[in-house]
């Protein structure tokens, strides 16, 4: 079913949001509790839809999970994973398919992952290619072997010293789950720094692994090993909250805070690029943690290059920010906003024209021309191609400006369930 979602302008915003939980942590929380022996929790979990399809299939290779008020209890099997006789959906969730995968390398068997139709399209050969190297076979659809896919795993993979050819923290986490069960260490390089949870809980949870910045890149070392039971205590989204900073500087009557936020450099490149187009955006302390607070600014562009947001995630929102902008800004190298759960470059220039600013791709760059205030934007419809970024930048966009009529508003699930609830009590 297509949902349709109406938001109106607001005259004024204030308030405070606590965002779900980061989506990558919680991803993560759970593939390294699954392969723990012992009694892992996770607290503050995200509540989104791309998770729960974590979960459901760690619980599909042998994990066992329960609720306790609002915590998630998982128990790793003490013999290890094992193949499910029935197919792993990872349903609209990128994250969820490729960290599996590699979670998978080294659970002996046949295992069947599959998908919606948005992340059959959505290309699986960057970590088929490291894993066969390891010794897994994985066979997908064409060229770029797209779900649904079928992966044999092994409990002895080779150990390999892989140079990952674009920045990805999907990739460089396949690999490094899969290097749990390698034949010696493993070593990832990449040239451009992504974020670092990966590296980070694997050494919590007690596996022996080394990272050292390189350039604006780094190597990551890892021993084989068996992770230990982990107490996981999830901070917010900043790819969430980066909604609300643009929303809290492009309105015209506007002062937001969002709290407890993982503010790792690798997360948060938005509110440098922000700061850099005049916004009154800040990372703050709010109790012991760090969150975000922002202010109603008037922007002028500025250029940014996909290396200061690695993920490229924020581009859709950045891309709103800049249209109510002075001037002309570019966003370079961004080719892998093809890839995502839409052709969010070509989105994000719907968008813009939609709104009554102006954008234009040439090759993997995208100009913005800006309006100069948010206030500029022309009442508009949508169509978010069942993307959540898309849904929230459009929704951003309306609140901020005249209004908006969105299609495919319900996907907004998959990460932020509660959107447009919280959206709707700052005004």
């Amino acid at each position: 079913m297509i949902v349709v979602q109406r938001v109106e302008a607001a005259d004024h915003l204030r308030g405070t949001v606590r965002v779900p939980g980061d989506k990558s942590i919680s991803h993560r929380a759970l593939l390294l509790s699954a392969l723990a022996s012992g009694t892992s929790v996770i607290s503050g979990i995200s509540n989104g839809h791309d998770v729960a399809a974590t979960r459901v299939i760690v619980g599909q290779l042998g994990a066992r999970l329960h609720d306790d008020d609002n915590d998630v209890v998982v128990e790793g099997a003490d013999e290890g994973l094992r193949v499910s006789p029935d197919d792993l959906d990872c349903e609209n969730s990128g994250t969820t398919m490729r960290l599996v995968c590699g979670l998978l390398a080294g659970v002996p068997g046949e295992h069947h992952l599959v998908g919606d139709a948005s992340l059959s399209r959505r290309p699986m050969d960057r970590v088929a290619i490291p894993l066969e190297a390891m010794g897994v076979r994985l066979e997908g659809q064409g060229e770029q072997r797209t779900a649904p896919l079928r992966l044999w795993g092994s409990a002895r993979l080779r150990a390999i010293d892989y140079s990952v050819p674009q920045p990805s923290a999907q990739v460089k986490s396949a690999i490094l789950l899969a290097g749990l069960a390698a034949d010696g260490p493993c070593v990832v390089r990449e040239a451009i720094r992504t974020r670092s949870a990966t590296e980070d809980m694997l050494r919590a949870s007690g596996v022996a692994i080394t990272s050292e910045s390189v350039g604006a890149g780094r190597v990551i070392e890892l021993a084989p090993g068996r992770p230990l039971a982990h107490h996981w205590r999830v901070p917010g989204d900043p790819s969430q909250a980066a909604f609300f900073a643009v929303l809290a500087a492009i309105h015209d009557d506007a002062t937001l805070d969002v709290l407890s936020l993982d503010a790792s450099p690798e997360r948060v490149g938005f509110v440098s690029v922000l700061q850099r187009m005049g916004a009154r955006v800040d990372l703050v302390e709010h109790g012991g943690a760090t969150g975000l607070r922002g202010e109603t600014s008037m922007l002028h562009a500025t250029e940014i290059h996909a290396h200061e947001i690695p993920s490229v995630d924020e581009v859709p929102i950045l891309c709103v920010a800049a249209a109510a902008a002075t001037g002309v800004s570019v966003f370079r190298e961004m080719s892998e906003l093809r890839v995502k759960e839409s052709d969010r470059l070509e989105g994000s220039a719907r968008l813009v024209n939609a709104l009554g600013a102006r954008a234009w791709i040439e090759g993997d760059d995208l100009f913005v021309e800006g309006l100069g205030s948010a206030r500029q934007f022309r009442d508009f419809s949508f169509d978010a191609a069942l993307d959540h970024r898309m849904v929230m930048s459009a929704a951003i966009a309306g609140c901020a400006g005249e209004g908006v009529t969105i299609t495919g508003a319900a996907t907004v699930a998959s990460s932020y369930p509660t959107f447009f609830r919280d959206l709707a009590l700052l005004s």
